[in-house]
C-alpha cells in the first residue's frame, strides 16, 4: 500500500524521537519515499543526519538553508505529499496544529498539506490526561486528522500509563490498513494474465510472439493498488510488478496458462486477459534438437490450443466481470466485437498494430474499450501504465452498476 508514496515525516522534540529511525526504515523497505521534516527540538533527541542516511533525503528543519541560500519551500512539500506523518507528534506540536500556529517549518508543511495527515502522540502521562490536549486532539480529529494512539506503560519520567508513541511498526502497520480499507477494490480477488506462452518444437526452439508482458503488468499493478488481492500469470517476461503485493505465477505454454487460470477463475471477481496467447501448438515435440535435413522446408504439424478466454466465458458466473483484448491489423472494431460477443466478455481493448507507438515491446498504447452494450470510448496516445489506469476504472464501474 505504500509502494512509491511520497511521505513527510514530521518529527518532534520527544525522547520518542529515537523510534523515528526505525520509523523511516520501515516506510523506506515499504517501498515509500521519504522526507523527513524536524523542529528545533527533535535534533537534541536524534541528528538529522541519521533520518537523512535512512531516508536517503536531506531531513530538513528550517526554512532556509544558510550555507546555501536555499529554499525548503514548506507549499511544494504539502502538494508533494501523499500522505503525512507525525510521530512522535509532541503537546505542543499537537497544539500548533490546532490553533493554526505557524513557527517552524514543520507545522509550515502540516498547514500546506492536501493529503491524509496521521500523528501519533508522544508526551507524559500528566500531559497526555491534561484537558488542553484532549480538546486539541478533538480539533485535529475534527479536521479530519487521524490519531495513532499511544500506548501504555513506563515513561520517561518513571510514570507509569499512556502516552508512549506507538511503535514504528504499529504505526506503519496501521496505515497500510488505513489506506487499504478505503480502496476500491479491497477484498476483491482479480486474476490477470500476461506476456506470451511459447509453444515447445523442440528442446531449443518454440513457437512465440513478440509480448513483452508490459501491458499485463501494468495492469495487475494497479489493480493492486486500488487494493485488489492480485494473482498474475505470466508467460515468459523479464517483466517485473511494482507492487509487492502482487502474487506471480510464473508458465510457458498455452496449457501451464490455462491450468493457472483454471485454479484460480472460481475464487477470482475480475479477470483481465492480456496475454498473447498462442493459437496454435505443435502436435509432436521433438525430445532432440531437430538437426537440419537435407530438404528446403521442414513442415511442422499444429493444433489449435485451448481458447483460455473462451474457457472463462463459457464458466463465467453472475457477478464476475471478464475483460479481453484485441490487437488487430485490420477490420480492427469488426473483430474486436466479435470477440467480446463470442466470448462473452464483459468489455475489450482494442489496440492496433497500425498505430504509431501502439503493440508490442513499447511503453504506451493507444486503446478503445468497448463494452457488451457496444459503448465505445477511445483514448489517446498514453503510456501503459496509464491506460491501465483506464481499464480498471472501466471495471470499477461495471462492478459498481
Amino acid at each position: 500500500m505504500l509502494e512509491g508514496k511520497n511521505v513527510v515525516l514530521g518529527v518532534c522534540g520527544s525522547i520518542a524521537a529515537y523510534k523515528s529511525a526505525l520509523l523511516v526504515r520501515l516506510l523506506v523497505k515499504a517501498g515509500a519515499n521519504v522526507q523527513v521534516v524536524m523542529t528545533a527540538d527533535a535534533t537534541n533527541f536524534i541528528t538529522p543526519l541519521t533520518l537523512a542516511t535512512l531516508s536517503k533525503n536531506p531531513a530538513l528543519t528550517e526554512y532556509f538553508v544558510p550555507e546555501t541560500g536555499e529554499w525548503n519551500n514548506h507549499v511544494e512539500l504539502g502538494l508533494w505529499a501523499d500522505l503525512m506523518i507525525i510521530a512522535p507528534a509532541s503537546a505542543n506540536t499537537l497544539a500548533k496544529m490546532a490553533t493554526g500556529l505557524v513557527d517552524n517549518l514543520l507545522t509550515a508543511v502540516y498547514l500546506s498539506a492536501k493529503c491524509p495527515v496521521y500523528f501519533a502522540p508522544a508526551m507524559d502521562l500528566d500531559m497526555w490526561k491534561h484537558t488542553s490536549t484532549k480538546s486539541n486532539i478533538q480539533t485535529l480529529l475534527g479536521f479530519g486528522n487521524i490519531m495513532i494512539a499511544p500506548g501504555s506503560g513506563e515513561l520517561a519520567s518513571g510514570l507509569h500509563g499512556e502516552g508512549r508513541m506507538a511503535e514504528p511498526e504499529d504505526i506503519v502497520d496501521f496505515i497500510t490498513a488505513d489506506i487499504r480499507q478505503k480502496l476500491p477494490l479491497v477484498n476483491i480477488k482479480a486474476l490477470v494474465t500476461a506476456g506470451p506462452t511459447y509453444e515447445a518444437i523442440d528442446p531449443v526452439r518454440f513457437i512465440g510472439n513478440h509480448s513483452s508482458g508490459k501491458m499485463g503488468f501494468a495492469i495487475a499493478d494497479e489493480l493492486a493498488r486500488l487494493g485488489a488481492d492480485v494473482t498474475l500469470v505470466s508467460g515468459p517476461s523479464a517483466q517485473k510488478s511494482k507492487q509487492r503485493a502482487v502474487k506471480r505465477i510464473d508458465v510457458t505454454s498455452a496449457a501451464e496458462m490455462l491450468e493457472a487460470c483454471q485454479e484460480h477463475y472460481a475464487d477470482s471477481r475480475i479477470f483481465i486477459m492480456s496475454a498473447a496467447v498462442a493459437d496454435y501448438t505443435p502436435i509432436n515435440v521433438a525430445t532432440q534438437k531437430i538437426k537440419k535435413q537435407g530438404g528446403e522446408s521442414l513442415t511442422i504439424e499444429t493444433k489449435k490450443t485451448v481458447d483460455i478466454l473462451k474457457y472463462l466465458g463459457e464458466h463465467k458466473r453472475e457477478g464476475q466481470l471478464l475483460v479481453g483484448f484485441a490487437l488487430e491489423t485490420n477490420n480492427e472494431e469488426q473483430n474486436a466485437i466479435a470477440k467480446l460477443q463470442a466470448k462473452n466478455l464483459d468489455f475489450i481493448v482494442l489496440n492496433s498494430l497500425g498505430d504509431a507507438g501502439a503493440g508490442f515491446a513499447v511503453d504506451t498504447n493507444k486503446v478503445t474499450i468497448i463494452d457488451r452494450d457496444l459503448q465505445k470510448t477511445a483514448f489517446d496516445l498514453k503510456t501503459k501504465d496509464e491506460v491501465a489506469a483506464d481499464i480498471c476504472q472501466k471495471a470499477i464501474s461495471l462492478l459498481r452498476q
